[in-house]
């Protein structure tokens, strides 16, 4: 049996109703046991300039201490002009620096890429995994999650609906815990 994980989930997409969002809920909800999953909130996040490192605001301060503290990082995300969103791509800045002080090495990593549509997110998907590379984020590589048309996913109440969506995020969730126990030990 593994032992606890702690989780960090950053989501692409800033809107409190996105369905992105909906999709995390849906994974810390459905995550095993062994693994206690949060939310780490990006959207206050003022856009990485190095001239702020001398005084760097409270919220890069709070992002590098739960990517720190995390034993994993699940990223949800939508597709922006084929691309992550920005909010996204700054939060991997603003944890990655000061030079020398990547608080993303060595830390599991799964992506979630959610659409209204029914492609799936592949671009923004695989434009965070480049970034892994230069990160040093060891990414799961299997089962890939592209969650196209999400929005006939879920209830009025924002809840997941779709068993054959809930068996496969539950099949996700289980096969990251074994990716962390796998890249942590």
């Amino acid at each position: 049996m593994s032992q606890q994980r702690e989780v960090i989930v950053l989501i692409g997409s800033l809107r409190k109703a996105s369905l992105s969002r909906k999709v995390a809920n849906a994974l810390i909800e459905l995550a095993p046991a062994g693994l206690r999953c949060r939310i780490a909130e990006i959207g206050d996040l003022p856009v990485f300039n190095e001239d702020l490192e001398t005084d760097a605001p409270p919220s890069w301060t709070r992002l590098r201490k739960d990517v720190k503290n995390c034993d994993a990082v699940i990223f949800v995300t939508p597709e922006y002009n084929r691309s992550m969103p920005g909010g996204l791509k700054n939060a991997l800045d603003v944890a990655s620096r000061p030079e020398g002080k990547n608080m993303w090495a060595k830390k599991p990593a799964a992506v979630v890429s959610v659409t209204p549509y029914k492609l799936g997110a592949f671009g923004a998907n695989h434009a965070i995994r480049q970034t892994f590379v230069f990160l040093d984020m060891p990414a799961m590589q299997q089962p890939e999650a592209y969650i196209g048309e999400a929005a006939k996913l879920f209830d009025d109440d924002g809840k997941l609906a779709n068993d054959d969506t809930r068996k496969f995020l539950t099949k996700f969730m289980r096969a990251f815990s074994k990716w962390i126990d796998a890249t942590r030990m």
